[in-house]
C-alpha cells in the first residue's frame, strides 16, 4: 500500500458475505421469508416508508389538480421528483459507495417527513400554493434520489447471492402493499379533510420507517481509500463507475430497458388521477381505491418472483418481455371500458406487467457489479431511468393536453410493446454468450 492509500472500514464484497454471516444469518437465509435479520428490519422499514410514500403521492397530485386542473401542471411534481436524481447522480453514487449505508438510509426517511409532513403543518392554509409545494416536492426528491440506489446497493450486504431476486422481489412487495394501502388511506383522508392533513399526519409514518432501522447492522471489512484531494478522488470514483456501465454489455443493456419502463411507468402512475377523472369521472376516494389495484398487480408479481428467484438469467429475462406485453395490452383495454370492476381488473393486470422489471433488474446489476461500486451503477442506472420517467411524464402529458387521455393510454401501451421486444433480442444475445 502506498502512503497515499489507507485503510478504512466498508461494506463487505458480496462474494464473501456469505462466509462472514453468523449461523442465525445462514439460518435465516434459507427461508423463503425475510430471508435474514437485517434484510427483516429493511423489509418493515420499507413497508412504512412505502405507505407513507402512497399517502403522499396521491396528496400531492390531487392538491395540484384541484388547483390548477391542468394534466400538464399535474406532472410536474413528477417532473420535480425526477429531476435531483438526474443532477446530483455523480454525488449520490460515490456517496452511498463511500458512506454508511445505514446512516443514508435513516437520513432519508427523516429528511422526507419533515419535507413532506412537518412543514406542510407549519404552513397556514393561505400560504400553501402550488408553488410553495413544487419547492418542497425537488426537495423530497433529492432525499428519495439518495434512497434508492443505498437501498438497492444495500441488498448484496444482507443476503447471499442466490437470494438477491428473491430479496429485490420482498422490496417490491413493500411497494405493492404501500400503493394498496397508501393511495385508499391519503383518498378517505382528502375526501373527509384536506390535501394538507394528509401530508402532516404521514409524517409519522415515515418516522417509524427510520426508527426500524436504527438497529441493523452491516457486516464490514478493511478497504483501501486513497487520501488525495476530495474532488480528484470523486471525480476518478465516478469515472470508474461510469466506465464500468457503459463499457459492460449487460448493464447498458439493463439500463437502457429501464428506460423504456420508466419512460411508460412514470407516465401513467403520474397522469393516474388524470385517467380516473376523465376517463371513469371518479373523485378521489374511487381513484384511491382503483390504484390499489395497482399494488395488487404488483403484490402478485412480486410473490411470484420470490419463489421463482433460482431462474436462470434468459428465463428471468423472458418474464420481462412476457409481463410487458401483458402490461401493455391492458393499457390499451382500459381506454374501452367505462366499468369501475372491469378497471380495477385491468390497472391490477397492469401491476402484474409493470411488476416483473424492478426485482429482476436490479438482480442482474447486482450479480453482475463488483459490490464495491453497486451504489455507482445503481446511481447510473437511476439517472437515466428517471430523466427517462420524466420524459414519459412530460411527452404524454402533452400528448394528453393536445389529443385526449385515450391517445396517453396508447402511446404507453405502444412504449412497452417496444420494451417486450428488446427483452426478447436481449434473451438472444444472453442465450448465445453462454
Amino acid at each position: 500500500m502506498s502512503r497515499h492509500e489507507r485503510c478504512l472500514p466498508t461494506d463487505i464484497d458480496a462474494d464473501t458475505l456469505s462466509q462472514r454471516l453468523t449461523p442465525h444469518q445462514i439460518s435465516a437465509g434459507r427461508r423463503p421469508w425475510l430471508l435474514t435479520r437485517d434484510f427483516g428490519l429493511v423489509w418493515w422499514s420499507q413497508l412504512l416508508s412505502q405507505v407513507a410514500d402512497g399517502v403522499s403521492k396521491l396528496a400531492l397530485l390531487w392538491f395540484v389538480y384541484s388547483v390548477t386542473g391542468s394534466p400538464f401542471k399535474t406532472t410536474i411534481i413528477g417532473v420535480l421528483q425526477t429531476v435531483p436524481p438526474i443532477l446530483f447522480s455523480p454525488l449520490i453514487g460515490v456517496s452511498v459507495d463511500r458512506f454508511p449505508k445505514k446512516a443514508i438510509l435513516i437520513g432519508s426517511d427523516v429528511a422526507r417527513a419533515i419535507l413532506i409532513g412537518v412543514i406542510p403543518c407549519l404552513i397556514s392554509v393561505e400560504r400553501f400554493t402550488v408553488e410553495s409545494l413544487y419547492v418542497l416536492v425537488f426537495l423530497n426528491g433529492i432525499a428519495t434520489a439518495m434512497f434508492v440506489p443505498t437501498l438497492s446497493s444495500s441488498v448484496p450486504f444482507m443476503v447471499a447471492r442466490p437470494q438477491f431476486t428473491a430479496a429485490n422481489a420482498l422490496l417490491q412487495s413493500t411497494t405493492s402493499i404501500g400503493i394498496i394501502i397508501g393511495p385508499a388511506l391519503s383518498g378517505l383522508g382528502i375526501a373527509f379533510s384536506s390535501s394538507q392533513d394528509v401530508l402532516c399526519i404521514n409524517a409519522v409514518t415515515y418516522l417509524a420507517s427510520a426508527a426500524c432501522l436504527i438497529p441493523i447492522r452491516v457486516v464490514s471489512v478493511p478497504a483501501v481509500l486513497r487520501t488525495d484531494h476530495p474532488i480528484k478522488a470523486v471525480v476518478r470514483e465516478l469515472m470508474d463507475g461510469m466506465r464500468y456501465a457503459f463499457a459492460h454489455r449487460g448493464i447498458l443493456l439493463v439500463i437502457l430497458m429501464a428506460s423504456l419502463y420508466t419512460f411508460a411507468a412514470g407516465a401513467f402512475t403520474t397522469l393516474f388521477p388524470v385517467f380516473g377523472r376523465k376517463l371513469l369521472d371518479l373523485g378521489p376516494v374511487e381513484i384511491g381505491y382503483l390504484w390499489s389495484w395497482l399494488g395488487v398487480g404488483l403484490l402478485a408479481v412480486s410473490m411470484g418472483l420470490i419463489r421463482l428467484t433460482t431462474w436462470e438469467m434468459p428465463q428471468r429475462i423472458v418474464a420481462i418481455s412476457v409481463s410487458s406485453i401483458i402490461g401493455g395490452a391492458a393499457l390499451c383495454g382500459l381506454m374501452w371500458t367505462k366499468d369501475l370492476v372491469a378497471a380495477s381488473l385491468l390497472v391490477g393486470i397492469i401491476g402484474m406487467g409493470l411488476g416483473a422489471w424492478t426485482p429482476i433488474a436490479w438482480g442482474l446489476i447486482q450479480e453482475i457489479s463488483p459490490a464495491h461500486i453497486v451504489g455507482r451503477l445503481m446511481a447510473i442506472y437511476t439517472a437515466i431511468a428517471t430523466a427517462a420517467s420524466m420524459l414519459g411524464m412530460t411527452a404524454i402529458g402533452w400528448i394528453i393536453e393536445a389529443s385526449n387521455e385515450q391517445m396517453g393510454l396508447i402511446g404507453i401501451g405502444i412504449v412497452l410493446f417496444i420494451m417486450a421486444a428488446v427483452a426478447a433480442w436481449f434473451r438472444e444475445q444472453v442465450v448465445k454468450a453462454h
